[in-house]
């Protein structure tokens, strides 16, 4: 086994050349092992100004916030004016969807294990005020229903946003606010922002696009999402080191590093057991707990999330059984092959672990029933299309949607085939990751009624 100095010196040694490799502009990486953090950064912070990156610069860290939403509301478990499994309506009345009858019987557990079952990616732009999340719920008024509550699992952004309002009106201050509070404080953190505001004081990472398929990255024309997505992850942004000072926290049963409670040992376990089983979907977990994502990693427990925003990667791994974290966050480029050079480098040499391979098409693809899978697919951001063309081949055609279709071109065209009798993978990698497709439900004309690739998409038509 390696020592943490080996691996600092393997980070100094070989992050230059991942980046050049991958295109990532720039990357700063944490590790935790032993109770010890190394760190290490290469690159720049943006393309445009060629500033470098440090130890210090501060990334989005995206969905990864979810976590730390997930945190805030245990805390209230913790001091008994939270019950999971009382509807959300017990603690915001206000709270409504398009389908009345699923707003009013929908949980908090099921908010923050992606259960509620309604449409998830809701981007409307509410302001920069503190006000900015309790509008953006109050869009929500029209929001579908995908499949009942509790039914199965689907990505949903908009139910952390539900979950900030709650932890707004139960502390009577913005989310922001309690963040630094409740969260920031205890841990100490030294290089974490709330918002744009907050990261201008900070050696800050800018995201980064690709204008054409093949194009280099080049800087993103916005920084962040809107305000009111900060609960899911629009516009928190730290260091790898504070991220992993949160990390830490739930190695060590809830308690910071100087000693204050800040999580019951009970809500930290809470957080990692099982609610609900994935899809075979590669990159996620094979299930969800309260706000982690679950690996099974051959037999050993694996804990994270990854988070994506306006060009910016973050991907957080703990394995509790060895009391390693790892941390990696970029700025655009192909991410996912550098989170998988990295982190397989430091589970492999640190806990004798070996990083699962992600999916790849089979050598001969599964013959399917194409007619079951083709048709449009859509939801809030994007409608999907799954075609055959006259030769027989199976094509997925991507349309971007609001704040999506004004970031760039459409996706090139995707071929796909048979991975299994109910999904299909994408036969080209994009950012080092062939996405499965799982196709679930039946429309009642022998039709899927889901494509799944992390969230479940509705048929729109056959």
């Amino acid at each position: 086994m390696a020592t943490l100095s080996e691996i600092q010196t393997w980070l100094q040694d070989r992050l230059p050349a991942l980046l050049a490799e991958h295109e990532v502009p720039g990357t700063a990486v944490a590790v935790l092992f032993g109770g010890e953090v190394i760190d290490h950064a290469a690159g720049v912070l943006s393309t445009a100004t060629e500033v470098p990156t440090t130890p210090g610069t501060v990334f989005q860290i995206g969905s990864i916030t979810k976590v730390w939403t997930t945190t805030l509301v245990m805390q209230l478990v913790d001091e008994g004016r939270v019950d999971l499994d009382q509807p959300v309506r017990a603690y915001l009345p206000e709270f409504v969807l398009g389908d009345d009858a699923a707003a009013a019987v929908i949980t908090v557990r099921q908010l923050l294990c992606h259960t509620s079952g309604f449409e998830g990616d809701i981007f409307n732009e509410t302001g920069k005020g503190n006000d900015a999340i309790e509008k953006l719920v109050r869009t929500f008024a029209e929001v579908g229903q995908l499949f009942a509550p509790g039914e199965m699992f689907s990505y949903n952004n908009a139910a952390f946003v539900i979950l900030g309002r709650l932890v707004e009106v139960l502390r009577d201050k913005p989310f922001d606010a309690v963040l630094r509070e409740y969260l920031f404080t205890p841990l100490g953190l030294e290089h974490a922002a709330t918002d744009p505001y907050e990261a201008i004081l900070h050696r800050a990472a800018v995201g980064h696009l690709r204008p054409a398929p093949e194009a280099a990255p080049a800087p993103a024309p916005i920084w962040a999402m809107t305000r009111g997505m900060a609960p899911a992850g629009a516009m928190l942004a730290m260091s790898p080191r504070d991220l992993l000072a949160f990390a830490k926290l739930h190695l060590d049963s809830g308690t910071a590093a100087d000693g204050t409670s800040v999580l019951s040992p009970a809500s930290v376990k809470a957080m990692q057991d099982p609610q609900v089983k994935l899809p075979a979907l590669g990159m996620m977990g094979d299930s969800w707990g309260l706000g982690w994502e679950l690996f099974d990693w051959d037999g050993t427990t694996v804990i994270g999330h990854d988070g994506g925003t306006i060009g910016q990667n973050a991907f957080l791994r703990v394995v509790p059984e060895h009391g390693l974290a790892v941390a990696v966050l970029t700025n655009g480029g192909d991410t996912i092959e550098l989170y998988k050079a990295v982190v397989a480098q430091v589970v492999k040499e640190l806990a004798g672990l070996d990083l699962p391979a992600l999916p790849t098409p089979p050598a001969t693809p599964v013959p399917i029933d194409a007619d079951r899978f083709l048709g449009t697919y859509s939801c809030e951001v994007a409608d999907l299309t799954i075609r055959q063309d006259e030769d027989g081949r199976v094509w997925l055609d991507q349309t971007p949607k609001g704040i999506f279709a004004e970031l760039g071109p459409a996706p090139e065209p995707v071929e796909l085939v048979g991975r299994n009798e109910q999904s299909l993978i994408a036969l080209k990698a994009e950012n080092g990751m062939h996405v499965p497709h799982v196709f679930l439900g039946d429309d009642g004309a022998g039709h899927a009624l889901y494509v799944h690739s992390g969230r479940a998409i509705r048929r729109a038509s056959a």
